[in-house]
């Protein structure tokens, strides 16, 4: 008899955020490369839209079901519990968006596992739309009740996660994520860098203007290293170009020096880090840091503030730099340190890229067959 994992695929149909779109993607494979013995992955979508089946085609896939509703009307269908079609089995969702309803796990070997990547719904709501985080909180709400695990990336978060939801501390599960199967620099790098404008040699942020801490902290910390370097902005917002380099300004970096570029590709992501002298991380949220560990995947320095999930991701692949009131001038002295000689810069490389090799999706996919046969 084989045992089906069915693993919802919202995100390759309808994508609502980049990074969860490549989690889904990146663990489906896995998930199906290294499906024990007598098992297998079939795949449950909304009803078409967006990218459509061209999305759902992963080679070995057992087979896909589509829903009667979209993934909005799917989506609020699973908030309130109520029929969607999708039926029971063994599922796994690479995020909170899946059937949180009664089951029998005893007799009907009915599962459920569900994923959370990023805690700002509860410890940080006013970042985020306010019908996404009460539907995150909603989500959560019924993943108490009926979900036989959660899973988050950090021991970090899953700490911080029985303390939002005391109930699911026994059922919490630490599973990392990877940057992408195959993620590197690119061979035609510099020609993909000269198209998106930027120079060679610089600094690498990620955030957006609102909020805007992490990218203030940053800028800060560049200022302050007393190295006059450009400073490549990925991940901002639409038409924020403006008011990051109002920041960057604010902070002692020019305008000159800011280069502000969106989401990118995972080609453009890896050419981007290419040219990079170093990678900063001053984030102290409770999310997984995906561009911190594509930056030592590739072995771009880096440098990040110790963070509780932060200090946990690191460890020893860069410098960590306890922040206090003054994080931008503690930062700031560790980017002085990473650019100012040949010789640490090419030890951070390395720090980074050793580090970089312990995360994997495939090792990931072996964690969530593991957990459903404990179930």
């Amino acid at each position: 008899m084989t045992a089906v994992l069915r693993v919802m695929l919202d995100q390759l149909v309808s994508p609502t955020d980049h990074d969860l779109q490549t989690a889904t993607r990146e663990l489906t494979r896995a998930l199906i490369a290294h499906a024990p013995q007598g098992c297998e992955v079939e795949g449950i979508a909304p009803a078409a839209g967006g990218d459509g089946a061209a999305a759902l085609s992963i080679p070995g896939m057992a087979g896909v079901r589509r829903t009667a509703l979209a993934r909005r009307e799917l989506a609020g269908a699973l908030q309130l519990g109520v029929a969607t079609g999708i039926g029971g089995g063994m599922i796994h969702a690479p995020s909170l968006f899946a059937p949180l309803v009664k089951h029998d796990r005893v007799h009907e070997n009915d599962q459920t596992t569900v994923t959370i990547w990023d805690l700002r719904p509860w410890d940080a709501p006013d970042e985020l739309p306010r019908s996404s985080a009460g539907w995150h909180k909603a989500m959560l709400k019924r993943a108490v009740k009926h979900a036989d695990a959660v899973v988050v990336p950090t021991h970090a978060m899953a700490r911080r996660l029985g303390e939002i939801s005391p109930k699911l501390s026994d059922r919490i599960r630490v599973i990392s994520g990877a940057a992408p199967e195959g993620f590197r620099v690119p061979n035609d790098e510099i020609g993909r860098r000269r198209d998106l404008g930027l120079p060679e040699g610089y600094v690498v942020l990620s955030g957006t203007a609102a909020p805007s801490d992490a990218l203030t902290v940053g800028f800060g910390a560049v200022a302050r290293s007393g190295h006059e370097v450009p400073v490549v902005v990925i991940d901002a917002g639409d038409g924020e170009e403006p008011a990051i380099a109002e920041l960057a300004a604010a902070a002692g970096v020019p305008e000159r020096l800011v280069h502000v570029r969106g989401a990118l590709d995972d080609a453009d992501r890896g050419a981007v880090f290419g040219a990079a002298v170093a990678f900063v991380s001053p984030s102290a949220r409770a999310a997984f840091p995906w561009r911190t560990v594509e930056a030592m995947t590739v072995g771009v320095p880096v440098v990040a503030s110790a963070s509780d999930v932060l200090r946990e991701v690191v460890v020893d692949g860069g410098t960590l730099v306890a922040t206090g009131e003054d994080a931008a001038g503690a930062l700031g002295e560790a980017v002085a340190d990473a650019l100012g000689s040949t010789a640490a810069a090419e030890r951070l490389a390395v720090m980074a890229a050793d580090r970089g090799r312990v995360f994997s999706w495939l090792e990931a996919a072996d964690k969530i067959w593991a957990l459903h046969a404990e179930l």
